[in-house]
């Protein structure tokens, strides 16, 4: 039905005005001339009532069409396969629909008002804003394309359309989602690389051709090298004038069969290169459709080495046969089917009661030769090399045959092979070796004599041998008691020393306590006695003498720590290594008069007690046997601690001595450097002294890595005791 046409707005606004000014006219007549021009007037009021009534009814037609009109835009911009948004000059979001809140991944509520670059992808940002500014400035429509962030979702590559407003307040942007066609673009262009890939490094000559020409579009590198033909020369041409096809007319037949079958296939077409050079080659034609465009492509595969290989493949056939006519032994060979194929002389002259022979059943064969059971096994053993490839050989088969009644003796072998053909096959090589067999056992029994003459020999040796052993046992053995009794001296010796030495250090100690101590003591308990006896009246001689006695006590108690600290310093628990060293050496400077100089490493502390103890008291006893025997002035001492380990260093500026003399002396008194050395040792350390008569001394000891049992009592477990240096 259609629809009622609209007044002009402009038309009713003129006939409202003149009808307006009708009533103003007829109303300055206030008191009406008569009865008809009452009813006129009635007459005309109504008639504009129903006009106006009209134009109510039109008006609102026209906004019930207004509002249709704007709920059909409303869906068509919200549900539009594309995201609208509309944006202020500086980037805000005025408007979006559901297709733009969607791809951002954001409510539309909550996106009204965010600045629309912070969902753009922070590297395009910048060129966004600029072609915003630019749109907002000329007014020139404008697109671009850039990743747009996405709340919990992926990046989409979307093409931006800008579009300002005719009032140039606003600008309206559409957003179209283009990340299936990147993705699809993308692998469209991983597909071309590859096929381009696949075609530059094929093994084959490929061609590519127009249908309608005939003429050559494209060709890989493999065709231009077999050719002998550059790219450029190649295309442009048909197939006849590279060589491929003898004629024109030759290729023409070619193009017609491949668009009537799709496919054409040559064997052994002859190709002449550039050079001149005759080859032959297999030629597969296909028709199909690139971009919806017809082209024929050629596979061009050289079989030059394909046929050299069959002929060569015959003449190994050939030769294969021909060498089995030679063999010195039976020879024939059995085909999968388990036919006999071919026998040398040898083998014909073992089969000569079998007719017929060549392509029979090779199991009636030997059915034929051997009893059942023998046969049986042998087929089975056939069976199995075909299945398996495994190879058989038998020796020494004894059996009689069925054919002749003859007992022979018979080695053979089955393998499996390839045939020149390319088929597997069985051959099967037989000697008869009954005759060998009769050689053999004479010989074995002249072996036998000869094999018992040389074990009678071989025994006498041996017991010539053993009673030559049995004499050097016996020098061996006076040789280790000797060196038993030795050592056992050597040990009785070092047990007198060592209780000589502490017999000695006995007796130090006893007189040192006698003539010090005890002497002290005395004088203590005088100072005592005196004090008892002595008067209160004068107190100034009391003080003195307790004072006295004071001291007395104080020089006991020093005496006594002194005697500690020789025996096992309480500084080097308490303290350490360092400090322990420091005082020793003041206290032995100050009692000797000789210099020492103490260079050492602080991370001598991380090493464990028994390195610390035992590099205490190799200095302490080299600094006596300096004291002792050197008449030196001066010591240097320098402690380092090592990548691998810890070394000590001892050099005096005295007389020297003979080492070998010193280190295997018998005397008694000699115990100072095998101390040392056996210190040393129990921590795994290698013990060296360097010295000679009027020059320095030095003494070295290096400990590579701390034993994990060094806390351990030797008695407990032996420790490896390097050898020791001495230079």
């Amino acid at each position: 039905m259609p629809k009622k046409q609209k007044v002009p707005d402009a038309l009713a606004e003129l006939r409202r005005r003149a009808e307006l000014d009708t009533l103003k006219r007829k109303a300055k007549n206030t008191v009406p001339r008569t009865e008809i021009d009452s009813q006129r007037l009635l007459h005309e009021l109504e008639v504009h009532q129903i006009e106006l009534e009209m134009q109510n009814a039109e008006l609102r037609l026209a906004r019930d069409e207004a509002e249709s009109v704007r709920g059909k835009y409303t869906d068509l911009y919200d549900s539009a396969p594309v995201g609208y948004f509309t944006l202020s000059p500086d980037d805000r979001i005025r408007m979006a629909n559901l297709t733009g809140a969607t791809l951002i991944g954001i409510e539309r509520s909550r996106l009204l008002g965010k600045f629309f670059s912070m969902q753009v992808s922070p590297d395009m940002r910048g060129n966004f804003t600029r072609i915003l500014k630019q749109v907002f400035d000329d007014g020139a429509e404008q697109s671009m394309d850039l990743r747009l962030l996405s709340k919990d979702l992926p990046e989409k590559v979307v093409t931006l359309y800008f579009k300002r407003t005719p009032d140039g307040s606003e600008c309206n942007v559409a957003v179209v989602d283009i990340s299936t066609r990147k993705r699809d673009e993308e692998a469209l262009r991983v597909s071309e690389i590859r096929y381009r890939r696949l075609f530059e490094t094929a093994h084959d000559g490929v061609l590519i051709l127009d249908p309608g020409t005939r003429k050559i579009t494209d060709a890989n590198p493999f065709m231009t090298t077999l050719l002998g033909y550059s790219h450029g020369q190649l295309v442009g041409k048909e197939l006849f004038e590279i060589g491929l096809l003898r004629d024109q007319a030759k290729s023409r037949e070619m193009f017609k069969r491949v668009k009537t079958q799709q496919e054409v296939r040559y064997e052994n077409l002859p190709l002449k290169n550039q050079s001149g050079q005759q080859q032959e080659v297999e030629v597969v034609a296909n028709l199909y459709l690139e971009n919806d465009r017809s082209v024929i492509q050629c596979n061009i595969r050289d079989i030059t080495a394909r046929k050299h290989a069959e002929d060569t493949l015959s003449r190994s056939e050939a030769l294969f046969f021909a060498l089995i006519e030679q063999v010195p032994v039976g020879v024939y060979v059995v085909d999968a089917k388990l036919r006999l194929q071919q026998a040398n002389p040898l083998a014909l002259k073992f089969f000569n009661n079998i007719h017929p022979l060549i392509g029979r059943n090779f199991s009636e064969i030997i059915h034929l030769l051997w009893p059942k059971r023998n046969a049986d096994i042998a087929i089975a053993r056939f069976l199995h090399t075909f299945e398996t490839g495994e190879s058989y050989q038998s020796t020494g088969i004894t059996k009689q045959r069925l054919d002749n009644g003859v007992r022979e003796v018979f080695e053979w072998q089955i393998q499996r092979v390839i045939l020149p053909s390319g088929e597997l096959a069985l051959v099967c090589f037989f000697n008869n070796i009954t005759e060998r067999i009769k050689a053999e056992s004479a010989q074995r029994r002249l072996d036998l004599m000869a094999a018992s003459n040389i074990r009678l020999k071989r025994e006498i040796v041996h017991r010539l041998a053993v009673e030559k052993k049995l004499n050097e046992t016996e020098y061996v053995r006076s040789r280790l008691l000797e060196h038993s009794l030795q050592q056992q001296a050597e040990l009785r010796s070092m047990s007198h020393k060592i209780l000589h030495a502490q017999e000695d250090e006995r007796k130090r100690i006893s007189r040192e306590l006698h003539d010090v101590i005890a002497q002290t003591l005395v004088g203590i308990n005088v100072h005592v006695a005196a004090l008892a006896q002595e008067t209160t009246s004068e107190p100034g001689s009391l003080q003195q003498r307790i004072a006295n006695t004071h001291q007395l006590v104080e020089r006991s108690v020093e005496i006594v720590h002194q005697f500690a600290r020789e025996l096992r310093p309480t500084v080097l628990d308490d303290v350490g290594l360092i400090p322990a060293l420091q005082a020793f050496l003041k206290g032995f400077m100050e009692t000797t008069g000789i210099r020492v100089s103490l260079k050492i490493s602080p991370a001598i502390e991380e090493s464990s007690e028994s390195i610390r103890t035992t590099f205490y008291r190799i200095i302490q006893e080299a600094l006596m046997n300096v004291v002792k025997h050197a008449k030196a002035n001066k010591v240097e001492i320098s402690i380092q601690r090592l990548a691998d380990g810890t070394s000590l260093e001892i050099t005096d500026d005295g007389q020297g001595f003979e080492v070998e003399e010193i280190i295997h002396a018998n005397k008694s008194n000699r115990l100072g450097m095998l101390g040392m050395r056996e210190r040393a040792e129990m921590v795994g350390g290698m013990f060296s002294v360097d010295s000679a008569p009027g020059k320095p001394t030095t003494i070295r000891v290096t400990i590579k890595t701390e034993p994990k049992t060094a806390k351990k009592s030797p008695s407990k477990k032996s420790v490896k005791r390097p050898s020791v240096k001495i230079k």
